[in-house]
């Protein structure tokens, strides 16, 4: 069993690396004590006579790949260079890359559980409870910033309130005099629901959506639809989700109530014109831009509510100043018969459904119809392309499902990530990876291609 090796090997010196970090003390402790309830996990399962089937196979090797990222991340800890510090304080990635492992962590415990007696389970499982491990990561988030605050301080850097605790602030109430735009001029985007606009609020530019009322729809259904997009976007906090500051609401019982979100903005736009554009993106950049992707996505596939985002698109991600990419969280919807209504209304959606849902649009909307979807975003990053361009939707289904064809990818994309991509785009969904499997083998890629 020499994956079983490899992973005790791994965590031993994971345990050495967080007992001597700097920085994020807390959060790095709070890592290893989680993986030490999975190797338990991994030696119980192993006492008990491992049966090494196709399933606890792939579940190890997954494992051992967190593993790895893990120690990665946490090495970085331990002698940090000045700017390293001050970079992540702005970049936020002391909460990102945290949430990431300890999300994946809690995945690999729900899989390599289930193996276990169920007394078993639950006293393990006590340290992957979903409102107790959130209530610790919280915490130990709070008491790392300080020391991290201390830290740029005492390297006589000033610390923007805006960057350092934005994350830490509730929603609040902006006001309409604290923001500059220019409404009522044209705005930069215009939709049925919404008008966007680029402005400033606290020297930051901005996005400010302003949600409008047409001829045929009440004030109230103008309202509904903007509490519903405010309770969905606080939900998520994420370097690779976009991030709102406030909201900002004014004549609310009024004949012509204004409702606004504010989110920060990102300089490149939506990710299809950043690919049709003339930026140069090297493999490396474009690996990291799809990692960010993933992450986005997976953040949404283990909310506690949602799950599921809908109708994913290259138009849903967004590319701020430094290539960023970012998921807009506007069109999160909850009910299967949602996603169903988006499906069938959607213009041009045909080219990311997948197989089983241009058969028959009554399949079960799943993860695994999302990661099929993603695959096609993937491809569009890789290749610089508009998938199936020029096919009608009756093509694209002769195509995909009958046919069974995927487009090609170029011939000098990394093989690794031309086989993450062609896994995603099975017609089989159960050899579509995972989330989580997505964004642990785009880190792996992202250190090779930085290793060349």
């Amino acid at each position: 069993m020499e994956v079983v090796g490899h992973i005790l090997s791994i965590a031993k010196t994971l345990y050495d690396l967080c007992g001597k970090v700097s920085v994020n003390q807390q959060q790095c402790q709070r890592l290893a004590s989680r993986v030490r309830v999975l190797e338990e996990i991994v030696q119980t399962l192993v006492a008990q006579g491992l049966e090494m089937n196709k399933r606890v196979l792939q579940d190890l090797k997954e494992l051992e790949i967190t593993l790895e990222t893990a120690g990665k991340v946490v090495k970085k800890h331990n002698s940090l260079p000045e700017n390293y510090v001050k970079r992540m304080m702005k970049a936020d990635s002391y909460k990102g890359e945290f949430e990431t492992l300890n999300t994946r962590l809690n995945d690999h415990f729900q899989q390599l559980s289930l193996g276990l007696q169920l007394e078993q389970t639950a006293s393990l499982g006590k340290v992957f409870k979903e409102a107790r491990r959130r209530e610790e990561d919280e915490a130990d988030r709070k008491k790392d910033l300080e020391v991290l605050i201390t830290v740029v301080r005492t390297l006589g850097e000033k610390i923007d309130e805006m960057d350092g605790k934005k994350n830490l602030q509730d929603m609040h109430q902006i006001k309409m005099e604290e923001l500059e735009f220019d409404y009522p001029k044209t705005p930069i985007r215009k939709t049925d629901t919404h008008d966007l606009y680029k402005g400033k609020y606290n020297t930051f530019t901005v996005a400010i959506k302003r949600y409008t009322c047409s001829q045929t729809t009440h004030p109230s259904e103008v309202r509904t639809i903007f509490q519903r997009e405010v309770d969905t976007l606080k939900r998520f906090q994420s370097p690779n989700i976009l991030r709102m500051f406030g909201i900002c609401v004014e004549d609310d019982k009024g004949p012509s109530p204004i409702y606004l979100i504010v989110t920060e903005f990102c300089e490149k736009g939506v990710l299809p014109e950043v690919l049709a554009g003339k930026y140069k993106l090297s493999w490396g950049r474009r690996v990291r831009m799809s990692l960010d992707a993933a992450q986005g996505l997976y953040r949404i596939h283990h909310s506690e509510e949602f799950r599921l985002y809908g109708c994913i698109s290259s138009n849903k991600f967004l590319v701020d100043d430094g290539y960023r990419v970012k998921l807009g969280c506007y069109e999160l919807v909850r009910t299967e018969m949602s996603l169903k209504r988006n499906l069938m209304r959607g213009k041009g959606i045909a080219v990311y459904c997948c197989p089983q849902h241009q058969n028959n649009m009554n399949y079960p909307y799943s993860k695994a119809s999302e990661i099929y979807s993603f695959g096609i975003v993937l491809w569009e990053i890789a290749t610089r392309k508009i998938p199936f361009k020029g096919m009608s939707d009756k093509d694209i289904h002769v195509k995909v499902c009958q046919e069974k064809f995927t487009e090609p990818l170029p011939e000098d994309c990394p093989k690794s990530l031309a086989k993450l991509i062609d896994d995603c785009r099975s017609f089989d969904p159960f050899n579509r990876p995972k989330a989580g499997v997505l964004v642990d083998q785009l880190k792996k890629i992202v250190e090779d291609l930085d290793d060349e």
